[in-house]
């Protein structure tokens, strides 16, 4: 079965996209009668299709398979949908379990069964399968399309289940647009930042550690420690309180928040330490609660915020693991935020305030790089999402009307809530433009209710909190892989591990370098010597692909003056110039966090 999410239904490629991939399983079956089709939607930038085949497909074969596509293509057949029977659906699709237990689900919601066909029945090219649509009305009209690549993927993406063969594809309404489409991949590869991590030697991964647990290199940890102390500084001026809380909590905190039949799959299994049930937390939330609870609140308390950068755990399956952007143990700069419920919507504007001057020190740009999903609940679900319509509106209508009195560039997404509220994501995007969520600001009103949150309002009665939580830079190493795409590695002069080269021309110019370098150091800068016996047009170019900001080159003439001949990373030559000038200009870079060299 195929299903359309609400976020592509306003994607004008969905429909041709859509209609590839069924003609990619009428090819695959025609070719390959003993396959079973399992399922394959439309994606944000292209398609994918499930199935289950003895014989392993390989991008060998890939040139056969898009033969027969063309041929699909070229014949201009006709896409139709019809309304069927349960029973009749499950009549057609005897022998495919995989469709039998699509069913079953459609049966059990209550939802209609729609059959999509390609040709008439009878023809040579005759396909049907089990699809809610969209689709264009002939196969003519699917342009230009390309297959990807081949994977396993296991069945609904549950490893306890069958592992079936995935084939990835996409398609464009012309050739033109498929070929710059290309062209943005090549572009993602070379800016892919494990690739550029490796070159720049920032983190490695290493099998005897564990997948998704990263180590960060000298450089890389420099990075990190910037963008640590910058956002604790950032916040503890933006009236946040910084604490610190164990990696460590008994199972019984995540019964009692509610998270552990939400998060349990992804919890690591419990260690029953001196007769307690302790677990690697996933999330700080009910840690912070336990802090408010230590001792009575009053209205003059609040807001309340708690922040802290915390190590949180989560076990992501193998085949999601990506990098820096999806791992297995990560530092979130998290918070929350307690406050009286008529102030959540102020707290949120200044929630936002914050987030848009870390992402803007960042270099990420609001509207381009980045924008917000409203993520709203499900009324219907009632076993995920909390059971208060009246809250949930509440809730819904407050971020909402933050975000439009921002005019902020947003969308909004159905059923992405957390289970204890609705939320703003921060989607950061790549080079392709495809969205990851980078930050989430939430509105909870379930979790005090759990923990029986309380203060005494103004007029002396105990009256419930709302929580905003909140990351104001997300995950860190999420956000370095992000900023290590977008700047190419190329990064601002506050974050670059080092900031200037010195290249002394020959041996005879060392001890002035090094002069150059004590100063340099006594002021902050990160700051090295290339002292090897190379070239100078070596040693810079060198630095360049090092991407070091700056190249100071100290030769006779930089001797006798006190100065040193400036070079940017963009290969800019700017002449002779006064040491103690060179200090003065590099350090306000820095110490602005500013995005220019000079």
């Amino acid at each position: 079965m195929s299903k359309v999410s609400e976020k592509l239904k306003n994607d004008p490629l969905v429909e041709v996209r859509h209609s590839a991939e069924h003609v990619l399983h009428m090819a695959m079956q025609i070719l390959y009668p003993e396959l079973k089709k399992a399922m394959g939607p439309a994606t944000e930038d292209g398609y994918y299709f499930d199935f289950d085949l003895e014989q392993k497909i390989s991008p060998e074969d890939f040139p056969n398979i898009e033969a027969k596509m063309q041929e699909i293509i070229d014949a201009n057949l006709p896409i139709k949908g019809r309304e069927v029977s349960i029973d009749e659906a499950k009549d057609i699709f005897k022998d495919n379990p995989y469709k039998q237990e699509w069913l079953d689900e459609i049966e059990n919601r209550g939802e209609k069964v729609t059959l999509y066909s390609i040709a008439d029945e009878g023809h040579e090219f005759y396909d049907l399968d089990l699809c809610s649509g969209p689709h264009v009305t002939h196969t003519g009209e699917v342009k230009a399309f390309k297959l990807l690549s081949v994977a396993g993927a296991y069945w609904r993406g549950d490893e306890k289940n069958k592992m079936l063969q995935r084939i990835y594809g996409t398609a464009f309404n012309s050739q033109n647009e498929l070929d710059e489409y290309f062209n943005k991949l090549e572009e993602a590869k070379q800016r892919d930042h494990r690739k550029i991590g490796k070159e720049l030697d920032l983190f490695v991964f290493s099998d005897l550690v564990g997948k998704g647990l990263p180590l960060f290199t000298e450089k890389g940890a420099t990075i990190w420690r910037e963008i640590s102390r910058y956002i604790v500084d950032e916040e503890i001026r933006s009236g946040y309180k910084h604490v610190r809380t164990p990696d460590l909590a008994k199972t019984d905190l995540y019964k009692k928040s509610g998270h552990f039949p939400y998060y349990k799959d992804t919890m690591y299994p419990p260690m029953v330490v001196d007769d307690e049930e302790i677990i690697l937390r996933p999330m700080t939330c009910p840690h912070h609660f336990a802090l408010y609870m230590s001792k009575p609140r009053s209205y003059r308390d609040l807001p309340l915020r708690y922040a802290e950068l915390a190590q949180l755990y989560r076990y992501e399956k193998s085949g999601e693991l990506t990098g820096l952007i999806r791992v297995r143990e990560f530092c979130l700069a998290d918070s929350h935020n307690f406050v009286v419920k008529d102030d959540a919507e102020q707290e949120i504007h200044l929630v936002l305030d914050l987030i848009e001057r870390t992402t803007g020190v960042l270099g990420f740009e609001k509207g381009v790089d980045y924008v917000y999903r409203l993520s709203l609940g499900d009324r219907k679900d009632t076993e995920k999402y909390y059971d208060s319509p009246k809250e949930w509106n509440e809730a819904e209508t407050v971020l909402r009307k933050v975000l439009q009195d921002r005019k902020a560039p947003h969308y909004e997404a159905e059923a992405e809530a957390a289970f204890y509220g609705p939320k703003i994501d921060v989607q950061v995007k790549n080079v392709l433009g495809k969205e990851d969520t980078a930050f989430t600001v939430q509105y909870d009103f379930v979790l005090p209710k759990r923990f029986e949150l309380k203060f005494i309002n103004d007029q002396g009665e105990e009256e419930e909190p709302v929580v905003i939580h909140r990351s104001s830079i997300g995950c860190l190493e999420r956000t370095i892989g992000f900023l290590i795409e977008k700047t190419g590695g190329a990064f601002p002069v506050w974050l670059a591990p080092t900031q200037v080269m010195i290249v002394p021309i020959a041996e005879k110019h060392n001890d002035y370098a090094g002069e150059i370098v004590q100063k340099m150091r006594d002021a902050g800068i990160r700051v090295e010597v290339d002292a090897r016996g190379e070239t100078m047009q070596s040693k810079i170019r060198d630095a360049q692909n090092q991407k070091i900001p700056y190249m100071l080159i100290v030769g006779d003439r930089e001797m006798e003056n006190g100065t040193a001949s400036v070079r940017l990373r963009t290969g800019e030559d700017l002449g002779a110039k006064p040491v103690s000038e060179v200090l003065k200009i590099i350090s306000s870079k820095y110490l602005t966090k500013a995005q220019e060299l000079w």
